[in-house]
């Protein structure tokens, strides 16, 4: 496996919680924007940091000024609401398809070992300006109906050319490793940070499961300041050789 677990401070499991939301940089950055959004506004504990050797060969300096392996955040929020959050989130994604598989895969396998249940995948569609909807794409029917019956605008339609990379993977492989696995997608104009569809993301997940993680105000500023450090601007070249559908949605 290429997968390794790096705990952090005293924590060696998962522990209970209500919900688990990923999101990597892609359209609008708004899966992104938004767990930074959540993980800023909320006491936040960084619980594990999960390394893979597929992940592109870059180090970087973390929040405490050491040289740190390439690797996605899992972090722990306690909502207004009293509810805890598990985020994942991470600064890249491997470069190859078959690599790309193999990380969804390892990463879906420990966290059914860890127990989580439900795993949303947080994204932004890129769309016309004057369309601002928020809906659910689940994985498996019998997870669609139970959204369903919460009032969650799923769609069945959408995206219509599907969608690429180790965000749409995590989405759709759920259902095989016992872990009921959706994407939670805004539309947005995509060419930019869209610190205002991350917001609407958040406020329709908080109607849906009650959680209390939609962004306070004051916060939005900040994550605007940020966004040119979360993301780059630019879509990467490698997408388009990672399938045959120009239009298909990169998650």
């Amino acid at each position: 496996m290429g997968l390794h677990i790096e705990w952090r401070g005293s924590h060696s499991e998962l522990g209970e919680h209500a919900i688990m939301f990923f999101a990597l940089p892609g359209v609008g950055n708004v899966g992104k924007v938004a767990i930074e959004g959540i993980n800023t506004s909320h006491i936040c504990h960084e619980v594990a940091r999960l390394h893979h050797t597929a992940l592109p060969p870059l180090a970087t300096l973390d929040e405490e000024g050491l040289l740190s392996p390439p690797h996605l955040t899992l972090s722990s929020i306690e909502s207004v609401t009293g509810r805890r959050v598990l985020t994942l989130t991470g600064t890249s994604q491997p470069l190859e398809s078959e690599h790309q598989g193999m990380m969804a895969r390892e990463v879906l396998q420990w966290l059914e070992q860890q127990g989580v249940q439900s795993l949303y995948v947080l994204a932004g569609l890129m769309d016309i300006p004057t369309r601002k909807e928020t809906f659910m794409v689940a994985s498996n029917a019998s997870h669609r109906i139970d959204l369903e019956a919460l009032g969650v605008d799923v769609r069945r339609d959408e995206p219509k050319s599907g969608a690429i990379g180790l965000a749409a993977l995590i989405a759709s492989n759920g259902p095989l490793f016992n872990i009921n696995s959706a994407c939670a997608i805004a539309t947005t104009v995509g060419s930019s940070g869209d610190v205002f569809a991350s917001q609407r993301l958040l406020e329709s997940l908080d109607g849906w499961f009650d959680l209390g993680i939609a962004l306070p105000s004051d916060i939005q500023s900040k994550l605007t300041e940020k966004l040119s450090v979360l993301a780059p601007g630019k879509s990467p070249d490698y997408v388009g050789e990672l399938t045959e559908s120009p239009d298909a949605f990169y998650m």
